[in-house]
């Protein structure tokens, strides 16, 4: 009964679920300290991702299941707008090319790494693989949005360096 009380139903249930999810991996974005370089930080954002997902894999998939509701998306769209703003630093900067497409950046930034830690959490990847490919693909992106391969490259190991993500078990 309680779930119908506090939830109104399962489906509330859910959404909530999903709901602190983004809630907890909009914390845990948010404390990524800013760094003097705009690309490592925008990598640094992507290793507090990796971390989070690999430290919750449940609450991980159920954010991403498009068949619960989520009442308040701003949590969701708040950790996005980082990874915009990220990328436009880059820019402004003058690691990314200043006709590269912030939010295009942030999106395909997001998607590769997402797509990464699916592949790992799900047990498609063994579990060093997330890394190694999480760290390619940042690169390939930041190279994409306009970096030199050299600075790219450089950016995405200084901000893996710091992390280690524990084996499930």
């Amino acid at each position: 009964m309680a779930v119908y009380t506090y939830f109104d139903g399962m489906d509330g249930l859910w959404s909530a679920v999903r709901e602190e999810g983004f809630r907890r991996l909009a914390e845990r974005i948010a404390d990524v300290r800013a760094q003097r370089d705009p690309v490592r930080h925008l990598a640094s954002l992507g290793v507090a991702y990796v971390e989070n997902a690999v430290a919750h894999p449940d609450l991980f998939r159920v954010m991403f299941d498009g068949t619960i509701g989520l009442s308040d998306r701003s949590t969701a769209d708040s950790t996005f707008d980082l990874l915009v703003a990220a990328s436009r630093d880059a820019i402004h900067a003058g690691r990314f090319s200043p006709t590269a497409d912030p939010a295009d950046t942030a999106l395909q930034f997001w998607a590769s790494g997402h797509g990464a830690v699916m592949l790992g959490i799900t047990g498609v990847l063994q579990h060093v693989a997330i890394v190694r490919l999480a760290r390619d693909l940042q690169a390939a992106v930041f190279v994409h949005a306009g970096d030199t391969p050299a600075n790219a490259r450089r950016s995405v190991n200084a901000a893996w360096r710091e992390i280690a993500i524990p084996e499930p078990g």
